[in-house]
């Protein structure tokens, strides 16, 4: 095994995804509170599962911050990531989502803005 691949497995054995009905509203609402995640949310939500990268996102942060930004929408149910190669790629988790808080995730999405 070279050792690109394995620290490629030791970076995806670090990904927690938490069931949406695991998450307490103050999260979700904590996690959706910041622009960034809404507008990474927006992103996802207007392209294919599986088809975003990481390092594809428009966002006006630094590399540790946006990395952050990930984490947290991960902890709080929002999305799922996997690496392929060297790139993460992102799924919004939008029907797990809607049925641990149905009608929240609907509103951000359509909220224009930051």
């Amino acid at each position: 095994m070279s050792v690109r691949q394995s620290s490629n497995s030791a970076r995806a054995r670090g990904l927690t995804h938490v069931p949406p009905g695991e998450v307490t509203l103050q999260d979700a609402l904590a996690a959706l509170a910041d622009p960034v995640r809404r507008s990474i949310l927006r992103e996802l939500a207007a392209v294919p599962e599986w088809t975003k990268a990481c390092g594809t996102f428009d966002l006006p942060v630094a590399k540790a911050t946006r990395s952050h930004h990930f984490t947290v929408l991960r902890a709080a149910g929002l999305i799922e990531q996997r690496d392929e190669g060297a790139r993460r790629l992102n799924r919004l988790r939008r029907p797990e989502f809607d049925a641990a808080f149905p009608g929240l995730l609907d509103l951000v999405l359509s909220h224009p803005g930051p």
